[in-house]
């Protein structure tokens, strides 16, 4: 018995040493998603210790009229209805108005905290960097930033609600 308590003791500790370089940071889960893009990888799932995160692609954003939709029609079934309602508008092109997506699957939140004023809204002008949402993925709050400056013309996301990755959240008038 003595020996067991010994060997379950030495067994214990080495995780408890290792759990710090389990977590993942910000930069390293954008670089991973940033990668999966590149290599056009639609699903992924990684375990470290009690982390999993997954990353599943795919849910329908349809940038042109298609001669064949119905070929991906069993896809969007899969996906709520909201994101794809939201998904549809995508596709419309304005000259001068870029789109923010959501660069992570997470929830959306509109202000820095509950109660607080929301970062951005219709109307506002933004420069480029500065927060317009925070989606918060696996306990982290990703602060989303706009990658242009201009006028915000429409919000995509409603606060609180889950989004994907590629989501579109903002619709930015380019100055």
């Amino acid at each position: 018995m003595t020996e067991r308590t010994k060997g379950t003791k030495s067994k214990t500790a080495p995780p408890q040493q290792a759990a710090p370089r389990q977590n993942m940071n910000q930069n390293e889960i954008k670089e991973l998603i940033e990668f999966l893009v590149e290599k056009d990888i639609a699903e992924f799932e990684l375990e470290r210790g009690e982390i999993k995160l997954r990353v599943k692609r795919g849910y329908a954003v349809v940038q042109a009229p298609q001669a064949a939709p119905a070929a991906y029609a069993p896809a969007p079934a899969a996906v709520a209805a909201a994101p794809s309602a939201k998904a549809e508008a995508a596709p419309v092109v304005e000259s001068g108005v870029e789109w923010i997506k959501s660069p992570i699957v997470g929830s959306y939140y509109e202000a820095s905290s509950p109660g607080a004023e929301p970062f951005v809204k219709k109307g506002d002008k933004v420069a480029k960097g500065q927060v317009l949402c925070i989606v918060e993925a696996m306990k982290l709050m990703n602060e989303i930033e706009s990658e242009f400056a201009g006028e915000v013309v429409e919000i995509l996301a409603s606060n609180g609600q889950p989004v994907e990755y590629g989501q579109p959240l903002f619709k930015i008038r380019v100055h």
